[in-house]
């Protein structure tokens, strides 16, 4: 029999060199040594679901996308105790992390961040429902981190007690946190609650809860290395922030505006603040960065103490107060409601003094 031509023989063995993906799975762990001979084998799609019972932190996943992370039962999710980080997730495109909690770790609680590549933001991560309880407790230790990430959402999760920020958005864009709760404890540093800074865009935080959250419940801007800003070069540390629809009660003010460029504050509840009202800060000075600038507070209904808080906003040099506007919002003094009307650095445009606030 004669020799196939060449060209024939290629064609026969060519499907050969292609092996076809290996399918996702959904892998169920019961235990913690289940749970670490899965962590090495997931792959692409996989959903890992995870049993009930403590199982320590320090866990750790790269570059596997469209991953999902869960309870096996909603109703009697996991616990991840100690270790540094209870879960840290590298380049996970649409990460999908559901009803996990985690209690005691010395860094930070979840981290989620793009392995370094600035320029290439990690897309697509959905946390739900996790928990995340006594993180630090001194110290810029976090709840959630998360570095490099766009089209984030973060649903009805519970923080209490933390060192740095109960939410750390490093260079995040496009994204929404909703529906969470965030409460301080004693002996913990907590010195910002939700944080959005080293290059922050687009991003919403909205009907959440604060309960005593620290130093600065809600940080719209922030204090970051130039070598971390993403993307790279950017000249501001947040822009384009929406806070709306949530209720702040108890820390030393409501909200700080670091170094943000374009920001709207508005349709909040402040509740007794104890000290000031607003922060309007500059902590990165460096040329060509944008000024604290254009936010614009509105809609807010706003119950204080005369005798915590004397100066409503907190001013540093360095910035632009001048670019502020108030407008529709309701101040209560509620020990003397004579001395509502706050000392702003623009004239408000149609606010309320002194009334009860419903």
């Amino acid at each position: 029999m004669s020799e196939l031509p060449r060209m024939v023989r290629m064609r026969l063995f060519l499907p050969l060199l292609f092996i076809a993906p290996l399918a996702a799975e959904t892998v169920v762990v019961k235990n913690p040594s289940e749970l670490s001979a899965a962590i090495g084998k997931l792959k692409d799609g996989d959903t890992l679901k995870i049993g009930p019972g403590e199982y320590p932190g320090g866990n750790s996943v790269g570059g596997v996308a469209n991953l999902t992370v869960e309870a096996l039962d909603p109703k009697s999710p996991p616990l991840f105790k100690g270790g540094s980080n209870a879960w840290q997730f590298s380049r996970c495109q649409g990460l999908k992390l559901r009803y996990l909690h985690c209690r005691g770790q010395t860094g930070n609680g979840f981290n989620i961040d793009d392995g370094g590549k600035r320029e290439e933001p990690v897309k697509g991560v959905v946390i739900e429902d996790l928990r995340v309880e006594d993180i630090g407790p001194q110290g810029n230790f976090d709840g959630i981190k998360c570095s490099g990430l766009q089209d984030l959402r973060i649903e009805r999760c519970e923080i209490s007690g933390w060192g740095g920020q109960a939410i750390d958005f490093v260079g995040c864009s496009e994204s929404v946190i909703t529906g969470c709760r965030i409460s301080g404890k004693e002996g913990f540093s907590q010195h910002t609650g939700p944080q959005f800074k080293g290059g922050c865009s687009k991003v919403i935080i909205e009907m959440c809860t604060f309960k005593d959250a620290g130093e600065r419940p809600i940080q719209v801007g922030g204090s970051t290395g130039l070598d971390y800003f993403r993307p790279p070069g950017a000249k501001y540390e947040a822009k384009d922030i929406i806070v709306r629809g949530n209720t702040i009660e108890g820390g030393m003010c409501a909200c700080a505006f670091t170094g943000v460029d374009g920001a709207e504050f508005s349709n909040n509840t402040i509740l007794r603040p104890e000290k000031w009202i607003f922060r309007v800060l500059q902590e990165t000075r460096v040329e060509g960065f944008a000024p604290c600038r254009n936010v614009k507070v509105m809609n807010n209904k706003i119950t204080f103490r005369r005798e915590q808080v004397g100066t409503e906003l907190n001013i540093s040099e360095g910035t632009a107060p001048e670019t502020f506007v108030f407008e529709g919002n309701r101040w209560l003094a509620e020990d003397r409601p004579q001395a509502s009307k706050p000392k702003l650095p623009v004239e408000e445009k149609g606010g309320v003094y002194g009334e009860a606030v419903k």
